[in-house]
């Protein structure tokens, strides 16, 4: 997204802005390196990308060695120390933007650990209500992924604030339907194709538009199971069973028509714009791979 937005705001190849274009996307690299070790803690999650995840390998190496002490208490440590290098090492990089992009670059590391906050927060409150979701969504996914990526790229190439404002709402929609779709995907994904397991978000009642969705439709036993989502009273057998109510209930198909809509609306954004018609193209691209990616 960083490179399509700078295009779009008219960068060019093999100039220094293109050489801040390249320190400011590895810096969103390591970023997200950052933000998906530590998600996993968070979230017990055993696997990352079809291997184990890294707090379940340092657990591993753990047992394997005969170490002394709790060997899962040794992986969530060596985990958090690993996430915290990678934080380490994005801001290293970043260091030597220039100060408009440093500013931003603040910004984004902010939102993110405010995101993932909200994300535990309303868990823990049970909150499942529309506004909250979509906060959290925008936040911890949207936000980091695609519209400061966006705004990166644009402020990296010098853009005007109107570029720039264009390519922030084209990206909040795009940013909407990646987490709309990383919501789908945790409940309906295969796991042999996005390299994690199914249902976790659910066991642990994180607040999504999916369940507010759901909330709506679901009756009878199903909306018994979401009730008692995130508490003692239900297993990770209950999961695919509320996974099948809420498919049957169309929450799946409301979801579709959700995440259809924001890439209709982030293209109507880039739609009569005077951006670098190379960068429009390559951003449209990249927001229908997301918006109907199976990984």
């Amino acid at each position: 997204m960083s490179y399509w937005g700078f295009l779009a705001a008219g960068g060019t190849h093999g100039t220094t802005d293109y050489r801040y274009l390249v320190r400011a996307a590895a810096a969103l690299e390591a970023l997200h390196l950052f933000a998906l070790i530590h998600d996993d803690v968070m979230d017990e999650s055993a696997s990352r990308r079809g291997r184990p995840s890294a707090h379940v390998e340092a657990s591993r190496w753990h047992n394997a060695a005969q170490g002394v002490g709790d060997p899962r208490l040794f992986g969530t440590n060596i985990a958090v120390l690993l996430g915290d290098l990678a934080h380490t090492v994005a801001d290293r990089i970043a260091n030597d933007l220039p100060k408009p992009l440093r500013t931003i670059w603040y910004a984004v590391c902010v939102e993110l650990v405010a995101g993932q906050r909200a994300d535990l927060t309303g868990a823990a409150a049970g909150r499942r209500d529309l506004a909250h979701a979509e906060h959290v969504a925008r936040l911890k996914s949207g936000r980091y992924s695609i519209e400061r990526p966006l705004e990166l790229g644009a402020l990296a190439a010098g853009a005007m604030p109107n570029a720039v404002d264009t390519l922030m709402q084209c990206g909040e929609h795009i940013g909407r339907a990646f987490a709309l779709r990383d919501d789908y995907l945790g409940v309906w994904g295969d796991p042999e194709l996005t390299g994690k397991p199914s249902g976790d978000d659910l066991l642990e009642a994180k607040a999504t538009v999916l369940l507010t969705l759901a909330r709506s439709r679901l009756t009878g036993h199903a909306a018994y199971l979401l009730a008692r989502l995130g508490t003692s009273d239900i297993t990770r057998d209950d999961i695919p069973v509320l996974a099948a109510a809420m498919r049957e209930a169309g929450v799946d198909e409301a979801l579709e028509e959700l995440i259809a809509a924001e890439y209709d609306a982030a293209i109507r954004c880039l739609d009569g714009s005077r951006l670098n018609s190379v960068g429009i193209a390559g951003i449209r691209d990249a927001a229908r791979a997301i918006a109907w990616r199976d990984a």
